[in-house]
């Protein structure tokens, strides 16, 4: 997470426990960016995306509260299991939660939305 010293040391857990928590749950690797983007915020997004340890198995959350800009770069990998819908979805709960104050809880429900969606089906043999 980059920008961090604008959030409390409690914020910053919660953020952190969204992000290992949504690692566990979808076995992507999640990674969450607040702060101005460095030009056009989708080219932005996308070089922090490709700049990831395992980009193909990475999501990238980039939020720009100034802004009012979220952005989620998915890579190859794990577009197979969240796809452009899903992610809409998880990016307008994420706004309408910013349009209320609320930044880090839109945070949090985002990544964890996205985690949700991310998650393979529990494989069930029938007998």
């Amino acid at each position: 997470m980059a920008a961090g010293d604008a959030f409390t040391a409690s914020q910053r857990h919660q953020i952190d426990k969204a992000i290992r928590d949504a690692e566990q749950m979808s076995r992507y690797e999640f990674s969450v960016y607040v702060g101005a983007s460095d030009g056009e915020t989708r080219p932005f997004a996308q070089r922090l995306h490709a700049a990831l340890a395992a980009p193909d198995r990475s999501v990238l959350v980039l939020v720009d509260p100034a802004a009012r800009i979220v952005e989620v770069v998915t890579g190859t990998v794990a577009r197979r299991d969240l796809d452009d819908a899903e992610v809409k979805l998880a990016t307008l709960a994420m706004q309408s939660a910013f349009a209320a104050g609320d930044l880090v809880g839109g945070i949090v429900a985002g990544v964890h939305q996205l985690a949700e969606h991310a998650r393979r089906p529990t494989l069930q043999h029938g007998g």
